[in-house]
């Protein structure tokens, strides 16, 4: 059988990271990562729905941060792959998620429960631990972590 090797699509997986480890911002508390999610929601957090993974390393450094979705005025659809391939593709050992609630209302729907609870298994499947997932309102957060519901 003869293949044509120009119709298949090469896969590169690359990701190149220039920051020594001891240079990286340290997250002790969810004080820590609410300081790089209020730049990260800065142009929305009143007017729609976005979400984020943070991702760190085994020392709870991190290795950055991308935007997962941006979305409506009410909710922001998660593709809980999409995380996860980051989350590979960069070595993660840990995912901080997160998305504001515009409406100012900082308690979780059961969507955010589902959520948090898939990723959550996602994560233990691959050997990345969900550290927390923290909804943003304008004024204030909400940590799963801190609130023992992880």
């Amino acid at each position: 059988m003869s293949i044509d090797y120009f119709k298949i699509p090469e896969i590169s997986v690359s990701y190149k990271d220039k920051v020594k480890a001891s240079d990286r911002f340290l997250v002790r508390t969810s004080f820590d990562i609410v300081k790089i999610l209020k730049k990260a929601f800065k142009d929305c957090m009143q007017h729609h729905e976005e979400s984020f993974a943070i991702f760190l390393n085994r020392a709870n450094r991190v290795i950055g941060i991308s935007s997962i979705s941006k979305c409506g005025i009410s909710e922001t659809v998660v593709d809980i792959r999409i995380v996860m391939q980051i989350a590979l593709k960069v070595c993660a050992s840990g995912i901080v998620f997160s998305h504001n609630h515009p409406s100012g209302n900082l308690t979780p729907s059961d969507s955010d429960v589902n959520l948090t609870r898939i990723l959550k298994e996602a994560g233990k499947l691959l050997n990345i631990r969900l550290i927390d997932h923290i909804i943003m309102t304008e004024e204030y957060h909400y940590s799963f972590a801190d609130e023992g519901r992880l």
